[in-house]
């Protein structure tokens, strides 16, 4: 699961940083259309307007008379010499002039009352289609208007004024893309938070809980296909593993008989070694067909919820199963701290899980030693043996159905799993302890 985390996209990123992408692309389209259309109603001069004021506003001076004049400065011979169809009317408010080149005739009515207006934009005059501009400018002599016109280089209206209006758009930009970056990735994980949910309920399903579906309401309608095919693929899953497991079942009971069959034959045969060796081959057999049962029913019990005594329960499987060990060359002790233990549990299938843990500690304690079936006042149930002991790789595995630790132990690999099964329907915990020597199993309810 981690390396596939780590080698898919994340959807919630991709989404975040394009939809981010796509917005900031939206805002500066609209700030340059804005600035396209602001150009088909301003003064298409806007590019040289400043340059002209500029220099105008740096040659202005009065001679010694006091008249008006414009020097000879070096941007206003530069200007002249890049347009050479300049012309300009300058005019002070009291109505003083001085004007430069060939002024068209539509325009040279207003050249003599330049000076009663403040900025102008004008131009659809039928007998020119010179474009005219009127601007004013604080100069060393005082306010001056300059009629002009006859500019070779119009410029890039549009970049004129984007520089002009930069205060607004940067600020504009400064406080939306910090709202956008933190706002588009909230609205996202919330539109996919449906799609969390049901991945975590994906991961919760057991393969023996059936009846466990996703739900569809909440997801995005995009997702919900994927979800309901998800579904579908459980559906027929649950109906497969039924089939098997009610094959198991059958196959399970139907062992029963040829197995009792065998038992009383033999039952009838004469004493011997040969007649041990069979009752307990028989014995073994009943055992697995009756484990394979268990196995595969236990999902189904229904009593989980009554009151057992596990001391009680841990007591009498102890004197079930001390002859069988004794048998076996072992020494068996029950232990408990306490005189009782009462939890809520099925008293039919907790004997079976302690009884499989101390049948588990006979088949492989190696025939020696003590095994100690413990209680705690905390309601922890122990069996250690003294045997040969699980390695390390091994001890997670042996939970597993049909898992073996060698592949010619005796029995089919059952108890810890059915142990384990009925510890987990009672939202139980089994551990593993387990060195070169002895091997301990513990169940906490």
């Amino acid at each position: 699961m981690r390396e596939a985390n780590k080698s898919n996209p994340s959807l919630w990123w991709r989404l975040s940083w394009r939809l981010s992408l796509v917005i900031v692309a939206v805002v500066a389209v609209v700030i340059i259309g804005l600035c396209v259309w602001a150009t088909t109603r301003m003064s298409p001069n806007i590019f040289v307007e400043d340059k002209i004021s500029a220099a105008v506003a740096t040659a202005v001076e009065r001679d010694p008379q006091g008249r008006f004049q414009l020097r000879d400065t070096p941007e206003l011979r530069s200007l002249k010499v890049q347009n050479k169809g300049l012309w300009y009317v300058a005019a002070t408010t009291d109505g003083a002039s001085v004007s430069y080149g060939t002024i068209p005739a539509p325009y040279a009515g207003i050249a003599p009352v330049a000076h009663l207006f403040q900025d102008a934009d004008i131009r659809g005059s039928a007998g020119t289609n010179e474009v005219a501009s009127i601007e004013r400018v604080e100069t060393a002599v005082g306010e001056v208007r300059i009629l002009s016109g006859g500019f070779a280089d119009k410029g890039w209206p549009v970049l004129t004024l984007l520089g002009g209006t930069y205060p607004i758009y940067i600020t504009l930009i400064v406080v939306a893309l910090p709202a956008i970056f933190l706002t588009v990735p909230r609205i996202v994980r919330h539109a996919l938070a449906g799609v969390s949910d049901v991945a975590d309920k994906a991961s919760q399903i057991e393969p023996r809980r059936h009846g466990t579906r996703l739900p569809v309401e909440g997801i995005p309608k995009e997702v919900a296909p994927l979800v309901i095919a998800f579904n579908g693929t459980l559906e027929r899953l649950e109906s497969e593993l039924k089939k098997r497991q009610r094959f198991l079942i059958d196959a399970a009971h139907e062992l029963r008989t040829p197995i009792a069959i065998m038992q009383t034959r033999i039952d009838g045969m004469p004493e011997g070694p040969e007649r041990r060796r069979l009752l307990n081959d028989v014995a073994r057999l009943a055992l697995t067909a009756e484990q394979l049962l268990d196995f595969e029913r236990n999902d189904q019990a229904t009593d989980l919820h009554e009151t057992v005594d596990l001391v009680e329960i841990a007591r009498t499987v102890v004197a079930d199963l001390a002859p069988q060990a004794i048998a076996a060359g072992y020494q068996i002790s029950f232990q408990s701290e306490v005189e009782s233990v009462e939890r809520r549990g099925s008293p039919s299938a907790l004997p079976r899980a302690i009884g499989n843990l101390v049948r588990n500690a006979i088949d492989h304690g190696s025939n020696r030693g003590m095994i100690t079936i413990s209680v705690s006042a905390g309601g922890r149930i122990t069996v250690a043996d003294e045997g040969a002991g699980i390695p390390a790789e091994h001890q997670e595995l042996v939970f597993e159905p049909f898992y073996r630790v060698t592949p010619k132990s005796r029995g089919a690999g059952l108890g810890l799993s059915l142990v384990k099964q009925i510890v987990a329907n009672h939202q139980g915990r089994v551990s593993l302890q387990s060195g070169t020597i002895g091997t301990q199993v513990a169940i906490e309810l």
